[in-house]
């Protein structure tokens, strides 16, 4: 499953993922993975769960992206949900059509039974229709 916290830059997405995060890890019997573009929320973070900054990698395309993640899903086989804090920047994907990329994570979302949630800086109005339906908190 795909779950979207959609709003504009600075409307709190990243608290809500935060506290996502937080929750699952108390109820999850699988590994959790958060991936940032940065280490700064290390501390707000359980230490059960696996915070990767994605800028000490070379990922510079939305299919390098993609591959990133199917490396990190690869290790873990009991990887349960991964936390993408700043989607946009992440998966090299500000300013694009996020249509393709959301498919596909619902697709590896399936094949590997586990969930993805995402903090997307744009309107829940303006996202494409594919992603509309996997809004979970707007802000």
């Amino acid at each position: 499953m795909v779950q979207i916290i959609a709003g504009k830059k600075g409307k709190g997405k990243t608290k809500h993922l935060l506290d996502k995060a937080n929750a699952a890890v108390k109820e999850s019997k699988g590994s959790i993975v958060y991936l940032d573009k940065s280490s700064k929320h290390m501390y707000e973070l359980s230490n059960k769960i696996r915070l990767i900054n994605v800028n000490e990698y070379p990922v510079s395309t939305p299919e390098g992206f993609i591959g990133f993640l199917c490396g990190i899903i690869s290790q873990d086989h009991d990887l349960e949900t991964m936390f993408l804090d700043s989607f946009l920047k992440l998966s090299c994907l500000e300013g694009e059509d996020i249509s393709e990329v959301i498919a596909t994570l619902e697709k590896i979302s399936e094949k590997y039974h586990m969930n993805f949630v995402l903090s997307v800086s744009m309107d829940a109005s303006e996202l494409p229709e594919n992603a509309k339906e996997d809004v979970s908190i707007s802000l």
